[in-house]
């Protein structure tokens, strides 16, 4: 029986291991029967190398988010895609990043070269990646462009700090990216997904308590897995999602709907 992706080609920038939310959507992409690119960081190569063994036919290519180099790296991306696929109809940006000293200290310090950082990848590289794609997705008539966020970009997360301005600007960007393009049939949404135990999270100052109280707190009373994440982006890539564009569809098991900690329960 055919998958919600048979017959379609996507590319997820940047996988990086098998913990992320990157693997969690190439394995239902994969699923689902759409042929992958995977675009990664020189630092994971070995790790992407590995992973994508488990995904037969699949390519892979250099993509450093917020260098010098990230524009070119794109274009050579799709050009990649387009001659050993024939086409792209979706792509999930995954890329998030902020120097290490700027989650330390508090948001009101953050240094501009800090700040510039923290927005140029995890937010401006989602416009280049919808850029370099438009030419692609406006071959097949159309296309389906999806980045994640975080609730943090939303309301104040304390320890989220500059990654809470990145992602808001990343929210914005996404809005404003499907009000142009959808002439095109070219769709853009955001998934907004709950705390993960990821490598990049645990760089996050009191991350471990924030997933603890997320898990105890939230409605379902539970921490989501990265197949959610997966899960979710398979359905908007898909032509089950055809009519979607402009959101931003959280999957966490409800922690966005709360005003406050769940009150303790008397003994």
């Amino acid at each position: 029986m055919p998958g919600l992706l048979t017959n379609k080609v996507g590319l997820i920038a940047n996988l990086s291991e098998k913990h992320g939310y990157p693997w969690g959507i190439a394995q239902a992409c994969h699923r689902e029967g759409a042929q992958l690119a995977f675009g990664f960081q020189e630092r994971f190569a070995s790790h992407v190398e590995e992973l994508s063994k488990e995904v037969p036919g699949s390519i892979r290519f250099p993509l450093e988010m917020g260098a010098d180099q990230t524009e070119q790296q794109m274009q050579d991306a799709m050009a990649l895609t387009k001659k050993e696929f024939g086409g792209l109809d979706f792509v999930v940006h995954t890329a998030a990043f902020a120097p290490p000293a700027a989650m330390l200290g508090r948001i009101t310090d953050t240094e501009r070269a800090h700040f510039q950082t923290a927005l140029d990848v995890s937010a401006y590289s989602f416009l280049q990646l919808v850029r370099a794609a438009e030419p692609l997705f406006k071959e097949r008539g159309g296309g389906s462009a999806i980045a994640l966020t975080y609730y943090g970009g939303e309301k104040v997360v304390l320890g989220y700090k500059v990654m809470g301005v990145a992602k808001a600007a990343l929210d914005s960007i996404g809005k404003y990216l499907a009000a142009e393009l959808g002439p095109e049939k070219i769709r853009v949404n955001l998934l907004s997904l709950g705390a993960q135990r990821t490598v990049a999270a645990r760089g996050i100052p009191g991350f471990m308590e924030m997933l603890r109280k997320a898990g105890e707190a939230s409605p379902l009373q539970t921490n989501i897995e990265t197949i959610d994440a997966g899960n979710a982006a398979a359905f908007l890539a898909s032509d089950l999602g055809r009519y979607i564009t402009g959101e931003t569809l959280h999957i966490d098991a409800g922690y966005n709907i709360l005003g406050m900690w769940r009150p303790e329960t008397p003994s």
